[in-house]
C-alpha cells in the first residue's frame, strides 16, 4: 500500500526524524490559509499523488505570498500528473538547502537483507543515477534485523561529512527502525537535505507498506487513498482476482502468480508487450473467468488474449466453460490463444473444440501465437 508524502512525513516526524513544518490543503482557499498559518517568506505548493516526476509535471511550485499560493494551488489541484488526479496539496515551508543526498530502505530480497541504498546525487531519480554514474551508490544491509552500524557511519561521511554526518547517520537509525517496526516494503527520503544550518532533514518521503502485514498494521489502514489506486484493480481483488493493469496489447489470463509471472517475462522475451498481470487462483469458478476478460478488455488497448492455464486445484475443464461463457455474454472481438495443461486438460481442450478459440500445446507457442496474432500476423 502506497501513501501520500505528507503522510509518510507524518510517520517519519513520529518517529523522530525531522521534517519541514507543512499543512494539508484540500482547496484554494486551505492553501492561502495554510500559507498565512505558516508565517514563512516562502512555501512549496506540492501535489500530492502516489506517483514520481511531480515536479517535472509542474506539480510543485514555490510561493512568496498568498496571491502566489493561491495561483499555484488553483493550478495544481484538478491536475492530471501520469493519470493521476491532485486532489490534495501539501503546504510545506522552504528549505535553505546547501546540498542533496538520496536515501531509501528496501527489501533486497535476492540477498534476504533489509538494505540501504544511499547516494550523494540526491533529488535525482536514483535508476538514472545507478544506470549512468553507478559507482555513486552505496548499498548495504542487515540480515539479522540489526542495524548497520559501521557502514551506516561511512556512507553519512559520504554523504554529508563534517558537520552533516551525525544528522544523516541519526536518520538512517530511524528509518531502519521505522521500516521493520511498520513492516513497511520500501522507505525513501529523496532528498535528504543539509540545510545552510547545519541540519539534516527529509524533504521529501515515499513509502510502501506491505499488503500483507496489514492485520499487524491496522492503524495504518486509515492511510490508504482509495482515490489514488486503480478503480479496476480494487474491483477485481473483490472479485477474487490478482490483476494489475500495464502497458502493453498482449491481455493475460493466467494461475498461479509464479507462472502468471514467468508468462509476463515470456511475452517479453519473443518481444510482445504484457497488458496486464491477472492471476485467476486455485479456484475453478467459470464465473471468475467471465469476470478475468472483463478487466482484460476493460483497457481497450489489448489486441490479443493469452490465456496460460496449469491446473492443478484449477480444473481445466471448468477454466473452458468460463470461457466459453464469456463467449456467449460478451463482446469479445480479439483473438484469443488458449493453452490448457494439468487437471482435467482433455476434457477442456475437448469442450473448446470447434470455437473460434485459438489452441496451443506448448508456453512458447502459446506466446508466440498471440503475439503474432495481435499483429495481425498468421499463427
Amino acid at each position: 500500500m502506497n501513501i501520500h508524502e505528507y503522510q509518510a512525513k507524518g510517520l517519519f516526524k513520529a518517529a523522530g526524524i525531522p521534517v519541514p513544518e507543512g499543512k494539508l490543503a484540500l482547496t484554494v482557499q486551505e492553501a492561502v490559509d495554510a500559507f498565512e498559518t505558516l508565517g514563512a517568506p516562502i512555501v512549496a505548493v506540492k501535489a500530492q499523488v502516489h506517483v514520481g516526476g511531480r515536479g517535472k509535471a509542474g506539480g510543485v511550485k514555490l510561493a512568496r505570498s498568498a496571491d502566489e499560493v493561491k495561483e499555484a494551488a488553483e493550478a495544481i489541484l484538478g491536475m492530471d500528473i501520469k493519470g493521476h488526479t491532485v486532489h490534495r496539496l501539501w503546504i510545506e515551508k522552504g528549505s535553505d538547502i546547501s546540498k542533496e543526498a538520496y536515501l531509501s530502505v528496501i527489501l533486497e530480497r535476492s540477498e534476504k537483507t533489509i538494505s540501504f541504498i544511499a547516494s550523494a546525487e540526491g533529488g535525482m531519480d536514483i535508476e538514472e543515477v545507478a544506470d549512468k554514474t553507478p559507482e555513486k551508490i552505496l548499498m548495504f544491509g542487515s540480515k539479522d534485523y540489526s542495524f548497520p552500524e559501521e557502514e551506516a557511519k561511512k556512507a553519512a561521511e559520504e554523504l554529508f561529512g563534517g558537520e552533516g554526518a551525525e544528522g544523516a547517520l541519526e536518520i538512517m537509525r530511524k528509518l531502519f527502525a521505522l521500516y521493520i517496526e511498520k513492516d513497511l516494503q520500501m522507505a525513501e527520503i529523496n532528498p535528504l537535505v543539509l540545510t545552510g544550518s547545519g541540519d539534516v532533514i527529509a524533504l521529501d518521503g515515499k513509502i510502501t507498506i506491505d499488503d500483507n502485514a496489514m492485520m499487524r498494521q491496522a492503524d495504518l489502514g486509515d492511510l490508504r487513498d482509495l482515490k489514488e489506486e486503480n478503480p479496476a484493480e480494487l474491483e477485481a481483488k473483490e472479485k477474487g482476482l490478482a490483476f494489475i493493469q500495464l502497458d502493453g496489447d498482449i491481455g493475460c489470463m493466467v494461475n498461479g502468480a509464479g507462472l502468471a509471472m514467468a508468462t509476463l517475462d515470456m511475452i517479453n522475451l519473443y518481444g510482445g508487450d504484457p497488458a496486464n498481470f491477472l492471476d485467476v487462483g486455485g479456484s475453478s469458478n467459470p464465473e471468475k473467468v467471465v469476470h478475468a476478460f472483463r478487466f482484460i478488455l476493460g483497457g481497450g488497448n489489448v489486441k490479443a488474449v493469452l490465456i496460460n492455464i496449469f491446473g492443478g486445484i484449477t480444473r481445466c475443464d471448468d477454466i473452458a466453460k468460463g470461457i466459453l461463457k464469456a463467449f456467449d455474454t460478451m463482446d469479445i472481438d480479439v483473438p484469443v490463444v488458449v493453452r490448457l495443461a494439468g487437471t482435467n486438460a482433455k476434457e477442456g481442450n475437448e469442450l473448446l473444440k470447434g470455437s473460434s478459440l485459438v489452441p496451443a500445446e506448448t508456453f512458447a507457442e502459446a506466446v508466440q501465437k498471440t503475439i503474432a496474432l495481435g499483429k495481425g500476423e498468421k499463427a
